[in-house]
This record gives C-alpha cells, structure tokens and sequence, in this order.
C-alpha cells in the first residue's frame, strides 16, 4: 500500500467513524439530531465513497473532492457551532423563533399522532471538554482535510 493509499483510507476511515458515532449516538444513546446535524452527516458520506473510489483507481482529483467534501462538514459544523453559541441566527425551522411548526394545516396541528420532537439545532444535547458534537465534526473534519490534502501532495 502506498503512502498516498494510507493518508486516504485514514481519512475515509475518519469520516465513517464519525458517522459511526452520530448514529451510535441517535440510535443507542437516544439523542435525535437537528436538521443541521443531518447536514453535517452528508458530506462524510460523500468523502467515505470518494476514498473508496480513490482506493479502486479513480483519478487523483477524486482525493481534492474528498478534501472538499471534508472542508464542506467542517464548515457546517463551524457554522452550527456558532447557532448553538448565538453568535449568528440558524434556520429559522429548528432555531431561534422558529418552531418547525409552519406550513402545517390544522389538521396536521390537531393530529393526536405521536410525531418525534422538533430537535432544535441551537441547543447542545451532548458536549464534551465545553464542545459540542457540532464542535467536534469541525475540528475532526478539519484534520481530515489536512490528511485529504497531505495525500493529494503524497506521490502515487
């Protein structure tokens, strides 16, 4: 295996484990995710399938979209970070003043069905050292851009 090998399957391995923990977290520590916290979960996706692309022979600007793709998770979770600190507003359906609730009928509104609770994106549910999970994917995300690029320089 070459370096360039090893630096990308260290940063697809990254990326699944953090998507191993978000849905560990849902799934078996109870902790629904926000609307950005889904966000944050599509761009690790997207980098797992281009480092295995990367690993198959895809080209080298796969391992620069990887790079992106991890800069990409990196900036929502700087940017969801910054809601649930209130340094800047979030979307208004599942922040601030907003309750999820518009473009329901009145019907939807009376319904005695059991829905799961609106998870509000500016309320920390989990922190660890003073960070949140958003906090965290940032600056794990981050590394992982390093380890993208480190591996794009890396010769074959």
């Amino acid at each position: 295996m070459t370096k360039r090998d090893t630096l990308v399957t260290l940063a697809l391995l990254g990326s699944a484990a953090l998507l191993a923990g978000a849905w560990g977290f849902q799934h078996f520590g109870g902790l629904e995710p926000c609307k950005m916290c889904i966000w944050q979960r599509w761009p690790h996706g997207a980098a797992v399938i281009l480092g295995v692309l990367v690993l198959a022979g895809a080209p080298r600007l796969f391992i620069s979209l990887g790079a992106m793709a991890a800069l990409t998770t990196a900036a929502i979770g700087l940017y969801h970070t910054g809601v649930e600190k209130g340094w800047w507003e979030g979307p208004t359906s599942c922040s601030g003043t907003g309750n999820g609730l518009s473009g329901l009928s009145g019907a939807d509104l009376l319904s005695t069905e059991i829905a799961k609770p609106l998870v509000m994106c500016d309320q920390v549910v989990w922190d660890f050292l003073g960070l949140s999970m958003a906090s965290w994917n940032a600056l794990i995300a981050l590394a992982l851009v390093a380890i993208w690029l480190a591996a794009f320089r890396s010769r074959g």
